[in-house]
This record gives C-alpha cells, sequence and structure tokens, in this order.
C-alpha cells in the first residue's frame, strides 16, 4: 500500500514533469492570436464542460482582469459557460450538443477567436454518448465564420488537436494533472499577453 508521503511526492513529479515537456510552440502561438485579437478589437468567446467549464471561466476573468491596463483598451471575452439560464434552456430544447454553437451563432464573426478546453479534446464515450459535441460543434461553427480557434487538450489531443488552428496538449494521460496543467497554461497567457499590452506604443 502506497502512504500519502509517496503518493505526493509522485504526483508533484509527474506534475513538474509534464510542465517541462508541455510544447512551447503552440503555446507562442497561442499569445500571438490573442494579442491580434487584442489589437483588432475582437471578441474572444471561451468553453469547456465540467471542470474544464470552471477553467473556461477562470480564463475568461483573467483575459479580462489581468491584462487590464491603464490606459489601454481591454480584451473583449465571453464565457459560454457563465449563463445558466440559457445554458439550461438550450439544454433542455435543443440538446446538449447544441449549447456553445447556438451561444456563438449570433456573435461570432471573421477575426474572432474561440478557445476550447477539454481533458480529452472530444475522444472518448460516456453513459451520454460521446463526450464533448457541444465543444466540437462549436468549432464548425467558428470555421464556418472564418473564426480562429485554440484547443487546450491533454491524453491524445483528440478531434481538438485535429481540427483547432492550434492545440496545446499536455502530454500525459491523467484527468487531474491536465485539468492542473490547463490552469497554468492560461495564467501563463493571460500573464505575458499583460506584458505585451503594457509595452504596446512604447
Amino acid at each position: 500500500m502506497v502512504n500519502n508521503e509517496t503518493y505526493i511526492r509522485q504526483y508533484l513529479d509527474d506534475m513538474g514533469d509534464v510542465l517541462r515537456r508541455l510544447p512551447r510552440e503552440p503555446l507562442s502561438h497561442a499569445v500571438d492570436l490573442l494579442f491580434q485579437a487584442w489589437r483588432d478589437s475582437r471578441t474572444v468567446f471561451i468553453a469547456g464542460n465540467g471542470g474544464s467549464a470552471s477553467t473556461a471561466s477562470h480564463f475568461a476573468c483573467d483575459l479580462t482582469k489581468w491584462t487590464a491596463i491603464p490606459g489601454k483598451k481591454r480584451f473583449k471575452v465571453i464565457a459560454l459557460t457563465d449563463n445558466m439560464p440559457l445554458y439550461s434552456a438550450l439544454v433542455n430544447d435543443e440538446g446538449p450538443a447544441s449549447v456553445y454553437a447556438e451561444q456563438l451563432e449570433p456573435f461570432a464573426a471573421a477575426g474572432d477567436v474561440l478557445i476550447l478546453i477539454s481533458v480529452h479534446g472530444g475522444a472518448g464515450a460516456g453513459n451520454a454518448g460521446a463526450w464533448s459535441q457541444n465543444l466540437l460543434r462549436a468549432l464548425q461553427l467558428a470555421a464556418s465564420r472564418s473564426v480562429q480557434t485554440i484547443g487546450l487538450s491533454g491524453f491524445d489531443g483528440g478531434a481538438l488537436k485535429q481540427m483547432a488552428d492550434i492545440c496545446i496538449v499536455v502530454p500525459i494521460d491523467s484527468t487531474p494533472h491536465v485539468e492542473s496543467c490547463h490552469v497554468a497554461i492560461e495564467h501563463l497567457i493571460c500573464d505575458r499577453l499583460r506584458q505585451r499590452i503594457s509595452e504596446e506604443g512604447e
């Protein structure tokens, strides 16, 4: 039987290892894409399911607040996870696969950015069927509107790795580690954007 000390050490060692192995190039591309969206006053939409829904809300909060520099324009950000009355109405009337695409429908335009967060990237299935079909339907709508897409995934990347313009895949097959890394990634992205916005025009 593994004791707490051994488990904690292994867990944290794995966390450090996966953070060191994060792919740098898609991280850099994601920062560049979001910075251009800020420059062009485009809207950023963010969505996820389960724990990734809370990460989507967290990302939207940080992208709105942490990047706010006095005297500079602000990011325009909408977390598609945050309007629970609308979300539940769409589930009830249209079905769960529609909840994000329907919210994008009246707003998404060329040059906007859609960030989708999913541990498995849309791969796999559970009691309700295939996972994350609402994210993939939103991604398809985004593509039809020339909306740029960023995926945050884990495991083998799933459909997000294949379909998103940029996909940051956390290289480990562990839901807790992937979700923790996704929060670290959004913090990194927002902090770098804050730096670049503060330097813009200097």
